[in-house]
């Protein structure tokens, strides 16, 4: 047999045998990825829903659109929280597009009677140091307990009553004006978010 033949057999054993690796690899270490970004997912979401739920919202879900959620319309799930099959609140993620180096994620819990739980901002790009301050400080704290009525709705600088940071008013801006976004569309909707979620 040609040395040139025996080369390309040891080849084609050698990529077969390491692409059988990979594929047992990734079969072994695929559930437990899955299950590690489900804990993950379930940790956030209990910082911010109320106690007392004994569903699983992460298998309690629905999806929506709506361009005061996400500007690009992205459908955004909404995590149901439950205590005996009946509905406490909603987990939900709102994009703010206006940050000060682009889009801000913020995860935020609403009850069924309209008031805020719990708020994280889960993802943004903001400057460390000045804007970050919304994800690494108590700042989403302030939102817990608002409703429409009983807040002023944007920082102190425009009559609100969130604080801002010293040199960096855009980033809380822009997270107050997505988080009442959101608390609308909440409050507007909260017929449909409960009664048409797929129970799981």
């Amino acid at each position: 047999m040609p040395e040139f033949i025996k080369m390309g057999v040891i080849l084609m054993i050698v990529a077969t045998i390491a692409t059988t690796i990979l594929a047992a690899t990734e079969e072994i270490t695929r559930a437990p990825i899955a299950d590690a970004k489900r804990q993950e997912l379930l940790l956030v979401l209990k910082q911010v829903l109320p106690k007392g739920f004994n569903n699983e919202p992460d298998q309690d879900t629905l999806k929506l659109s709506d361009q005061s959620l996400d500007r690009k319309n992205k459908p955004v799930t909404f995590y149901l929280a439950k205590k005996d099959g009946e509905p406490q609140a909603a987990a939900f993620v709102v994009v703010a597009p206006d940050g000060y180096s682009g889009n801000i994620e913020i995860l935020m819990a609403v009850k069924i009677d309209g008031t805020i739980n719990g708020v994280r901002v889960v993802s943004h790009t903001e400057t460390p140091g000045l804007g970050d301050k919304v994800s690494v400080t108590d700042w989403p704290k302030s939102f817990e307990g608002k409703t429409q009525t009983n807040t002023k709705w944007g920082v102190k600088k425009d009559g609100g009553d969130f604080d801002q940071f010293a040199g960096a008013t855009i980033t809380p801006r822009a997270v107050v004006g997505a988080v009442k976004r959101g608390l609308d569309f909440f409050v507007a909707n909260k017929n449909q978010i409960f009664s048409s979620a797929d129970t799981k």
